[in-house]
């Protein structure tokens, strides 16, 4: 498990292309038949990937977490973005299609992955923090998730918000957790940008197609930087940070949140005059 450590404003007012990187891009969490996972001392945010191929894998413990097992003090969310899956969790078995979220509550002590399919295997994105209330494991598919549109194609960024972890949705301790898919011909996402200064965020963007990246921009709103992403990558984002990005193709990504609320209207919106 890497661990980041947190960056103050003065610092990335100072950083290079590569010190950005280093500290808040995430460019290798996927790999075929690992688990890979980030420790960020933003909100004690914890993100993760895993591939299972033939075999089945485990989610282990990390001495990074000084605990028993992953979950003793903590809670997770799950969004499959690959083929189908299956997770069993202190078992009970969750049958994941593509763009399923599964909630995993503090306590839950052994959890397993699976891919159900050799040619198209499932591909789990893991985002947890610290949790001092159970909540039950819950699943929730992309339809009971009610997709909603927003955004306009007039300017780029017609796109479908699917919210799985908050306030109306599976309940949790902190976590908030849901993803973003552009549509055709959009690739603005976030717009207006905001920060929230309650909480931290990671973005994770997959479907990039071959060939075709994103532009992240964070920083303090008068600061602003940039970071070129590629397909299944991921950003950490600090509360003082907006966090938005354009592609040259459209794209999805997740979002996933923790902090002092749940409340995921709470944003601080930049008008675009503003920003520099």
């Amino acid at each position: 498990m890497e661990q980041r450590y947190e960056s103050s404003i003065k610092e990335v007012e100072r950083m290079n292309t590569s010190e950005l990187r280093s500290n808040f891009l995430v460019e290798s969490l996927f790999t075929k038949g690992k688990a890979n996972f980030v420790y960020s001392h933003y909100d004690r945010m914890v993100m993760g990937g895993i591939i299972p191929t033939s075999k089945v894998v485990n989610l282990s413990n990390y001495e990074a977490l000084k605990s028993k097992f992953f979950l003793e003090r903590r809670e997770m969310g799950i969004v499959n973005i690959g083929g189908k899956g299956t997770i069993v969790a202190d078992g009970k078995s969750y049958t994941m299609a593509t763009l399923s979220c599964l909630y995993l509550g503090k306590g839950t002590k052994k959890v397993s992955f699976k891919s159900n399919l050799k040619n198209n295997q499932a591909k789990y994105f893991l985002f947890s923090a610290p949790a001092h209330v159970s909540f039950p494991n819950t699943l929730y598919t992309k339809e009971k998730a009610q997709p909603f549109a927003l955004g306009a194609s007039e300017t780029s960024n017609h796109r479908t918000i699917y919210k799985y972890i908050h306030g109306d949705g599976i309940k949790s301790c902190q976590v908030v957790m849901g993803l973003t898919v552009l549509e055709k011909g959009s690739v603005w996402n976030t717009m207006p940008a905001h920060t929230h200064d309650r909480r931290s965020e990671v973005y994770l963007y997959f479907d990039v197609p071959k060939n075709h990246g994103v532009m992240h921009f964070m920083g303090q709103p008068q600061e602003t930087r940039h970071l070129w992403i590629q397909n299944n990558q991921a950003i950490i984002s600090p509360p003082w940070s907006i966090h938005a990005g354009s592609g040259t193709s459209s794209y999805s990504f997740i979002w996933a949140m923790a902090g002092e609320n749940q409340d995921f209207s709470d944003m601080d919106f930049v008008a675009l005059k503003d920003i520099r």
